[in-house]
């Protein structure tokens, strides 16, 4: 049981993770694009 939480928890993480420009715009009120403008610029 604990290995299917396990797996669980890793595929939310991974979600979340190539979503998170959409996410992040949930979060803070603005768009994704505007978003993913900002984490595009900071990996560069």
């Amino acid at each position: 049981m604990k290995f299917l939480l396990l797996i669980l928890v890793i595929v939310a993480v991974v979600a979340a993770w190539r979503m998170r420009s959409v996410l992040l715009g949930r979060v803070l009120g603005q768009s994704s694009s505007r978003v993913d403008r900002h984490l595009g610029r900071r990996r560069k």
